[in-house]
């Protein structure tokens, strides 16, 4: 078995690279954060100072990280990645969209690396307990390499050979994730001003042609006891809407609800607040409808 480098032990990397480790492969991360690095080294895994380091050290090379710039400047920047002496295979499990997925195997390619964009769904709990879904796109040559490593997070989908055709999949689920949301979140909130119980109207639509991941996850988990703590951050759901509707322009799609629901998110981050979870998408739409977003009822 290669050398795994994992760059990124956020929520989502941190429940990925953990799995790593409880099966007893050579893992070697970094992280800005040294306590997420030292929290990952008391399971089993090597510390290393850089992203360079690790690059020095392993044959594969994992990222998990927060937005397309901060892909690119790990991986191509200077002392990025694409300059070490070890690495073979660099997989984004990041969502950075279709055209940084080509610009990231540009540039690996020109260093002779071999770039695969695997973005994955499943929220923490699925990074945790490997049950995410991973959308990937690479050379076929190398997926032999790569399938038994991401086989741990959860379920593959290799999408081809085509660069950013694993982002294009996951920003099209993102999109129909976000959308069931907010649509969720309006069919709520009449029911509620009309006087119907909230529980009772999930239970309905659950049961019904009115179902959806909102109704099955996000409302039982997250609205309805008001917690809005799902585990998404509505800041990176924003940057997933942004993505997709450019990427979608681009083909020449135009993506109406996809846009509304970037806006809608665009006013989560400023009415709600920078940390919010993009459950809170509910919290608006009740405000728009005059309810107290505390006291639905």
């Amino acid at each position: 078995m290669s050398s795994i480098g994992f760059i990124g032990l956020g929520r989502m990397g941190a429940g990925m690279c953990a799995r790593l480790c409880a099966a007893g492969l050579p893992v070697i991360v970094h992280d800005v954060s040294t306590d997420a690095v030292r929290a990952m080294a008391a399971q089993g895994a090597e510390a290393a100072d850089s992203a360079l380091d690790v690059a020095h050290a392993a044959q594969i090379v994992l990222v998990s990280l927060p937005t397309p710039d901060i892909v690119h400047e790990v991986l191509l920047g200077p002392n990025g990645v694409a300059d070490g002496r070890a690495v073979e295979i660099v997989v984004d499990l990041s969502t950075s969209g279709p055209a940084m997925a080509k610009r990231l195997d540009a540039g690996l390619a020109a260093n002779g690396i071999a770039s695969f964009d695997a973005p994955v769904s499943g929220g923490v709990a699925g990074a945790r307990d490997g049950r995410l879904s991973l959308m990937a796109s690479g050379p076929e040559a190398s997926w032999p390499q790569v399938e038994p490593v991401l086989s741990h997070f959860g379920k593959l989908f290799y999408m081809g050979e085509a660069p950013g055709a694993g982002q294009t999949m996951k920003l099209i689920n993102n999109l129909l994730g976000a959308v069931a949301i907010a649509v969720t979140a309006e069919g709520m909130t009449m029911g509620i001003k009309a006087g119907l119980d909230p529980a009772r109207m999930i239970d309905v639509l659950n049961q019904s042609t009115g179902v959806n991941s909102a109704t099955r996850d996000k409302w039982p988990r997250a609205v309805l006891p008001r917690t809005f703590d799902f585990g998404f951050a509505a800041a990176l759901s924003h940057k997933d809407m942004r993505l997709c509707v450019e990427e979608a322009e681009a083909l020449g799609v135009h993506l109406a609800l996809g846009a509304q629901v970037r806006d809608l998110l665009g006013r989560v981050l400023e009415e709600v607040g920078p940390d919010a979870d993009f459950t809170a998408m509910a919290k608006v739409v009740e405000a728009d409808a005059g309810l107290d977003p505390e006291r639905p009822a």
